[in-house]
């Protein structure tokens, strides 16, 4: 059940400009491998781990309908696919897969430095699924007419709480509507459990310690960028998520995950805090990680960060992508269109590994409408799907956003291990990012 963890560019921010670097004069110009020949030849899909598995289960159906065509789904792992795709790209797309996968937070960068790097699935076809997905998911895989991937998962953001530590505080988790009030419960919570509300990397020693601040912005239609591509880090939203941040960590809710993913694995296992708000997968790590807290566990959509405002957004999302060189286009289509708008598969990959499709007729099954044991009899599909049926901001991540996010996490850890203004420090990180891009600043 492992899953690649949400928005890791631990590669690209301790870098700094990967993207850029290999996007500059040293990269080669991608030549376009042909077009109009039938599906047929040989066809490698890169992915890692749990899709990667499911996609190879999927192969025998695939060449049944498609005997002319033969696949080798390769497990890259995850971060190594993006260095490995950076530097294929990069080189003029040689050596590289005829099917990427990609997440949400690479593809723009892919498609800024890489104009010709993933083929316009337009003539392949793409067109017909347009309306087959979750809002907004087409707007992200699309651009100026052209289409670089089909989307694959579409992730809500979601609120994961230990039920029995709320009940015994004599919280009504499902009652609260907004962050002040959650940080009430929180203050109650701490008081009658000794527990803290939830974890951040206060040192931002990996990329992940911006998923809270990240997803307090996209509540509230924002971003780090906006459409056009102007800076938009001290907008009043991106004010608001940082000031809630410093509200819970000054009221000691906050307990420090010092190293990322491993700190929070093992806060889960201890018991160390009583919420943990990720996207739809992390259910899955939460299984695997305490099975013997069957019951205990429960998941609703996070607190709007207003009274009335949102509570729905998607945070994190994946592809699947053509290569631009690849020598058998049709065949690599083919295969990703297979995969990705059946949803017979969609529901055989939801059930092996817990991927949340971003194909809408999917939630038709019964599997996304069952009982969790493990969640209290909650319906956790039908939580998420009522999340994805709402209108979705469409994210602009650049392919600035590795530099975007460094700023974002130095300006929280001041806030976190100084005290500092979140107005004050994300002013400072707007005017640093603008000066290392050539971005305007909107204010």
């Amino acid at each position: 059940m492992y899953r690649r963890r949400f928005l890791q560019l631990s590669a690209l921010a301790a870098g700094g400009t990967l993207l850029s670097a290999c996007g500059g004069g040293g990269a080669q110009p991608v030549k376009a491998g042909p077009t109009g020949t039938a599906a047929t030849g040989e066809i490698t899909v890169w992915s890692w781990q749990g899709p990667a598995a499911m996609m190879k289960e999927l192969v025998p159906a695939f060449t049944k309908q498609f005997p002319g065509v033969k696949v080798d789904v390769q497990d890259i792992g995850n971060p190594a696919i993006w260095d490995k795709i950076t530097t294929g790209l990069a080189a003029g797309g040689q050596g590289l897969g005829d099917v990427l996968h990609i997440g949400v937070d690479y593809l723009p960068a892919y498609i800024e430095k890489f104009p010709d790097g993933l083929a316009d699935l337009v003539p392949l076809g793409a067109d017909k699924h347009k309306g087959s997905f979750a809002q907004g998911m087409w707007e992200t895989v699309s651009r100026s007419g052209k289409v670089y991937a089909l989307p694959w998962e579409a992730n809500s953001a979601g609120f994961y709480y230990r039920a029995d530590l709320f009940e015994k505080a004599g919280v009504d988790v499902e009652a609260v509507q907004t962050w002040d009030e959650m940080i009430e419960a929180g203050i109650k919570l701490k008081e009658k459990t000794g527990v803290q509300l939830l974890g951040i990397d206060k040192a931002a020693t990996q990329a992940d310690s911006a998923n809270l601040f990240q997803a307090l912005m996209q509540l509230q239609d924002a971003f780090y960028f906006d459409m056009q591509g102007n800076i938009t880090l001290d907008s009043p939203a991106g004010v608001t998520a940082l000031t809630i941040i410093k509200k819970l960590n000054d009221a000691g809710l906050v307990a420090d995950y010092g190293g990322g993913w491993e700190a929070m694995i093992g806060s889960i296992k201890k018991g160390g805090v009583a919420v943990q708000p990720m996207p739809t997968w992390f259910g899955g790590i939460i299984e695997e990680t305490v099975p013997a807290e069957k019951g205990k566990w429960k998941v609703r959509l996070p607190p709007a960060v207003t009274q009335g405002g949102k509570t729905s957004a998607v945070v994190n999302s994946t592809h699947l992508a053509v290569t631009g060189t690849s020598k058998h286009r049709e065949a690599a289509f083919a295969f990703a269109e297979f995969v990705l708008t059946r949803p017979e598969n969609q529901v055989a990959i939801y059930k092996g590994k817990g991927i949340a499709p971003a194909l809408m007729s999917a939630y038709e099954d019964p599997a996304f409408h069952e009982a969790s044991p493990f969640f209290g009899g909650q319906k956790k599909g039908e939580i998420f799907l009522d999340s994805l049926k709402q209108p979705s901001y469409v994210t602009n991540y650049s392919a600035d956003y590795p530099r975007a996010l460094k700023a974002v996490t130095d300006a929280q850890t001041k806030v976190l291990l100084k005290g500092a203004d979140p107005a004050a420090v994300l002013k400072e990180a707007a005017d640093l990012l603008a000066g290392q891009t050539g971005r305007k600043v909107l204010r």
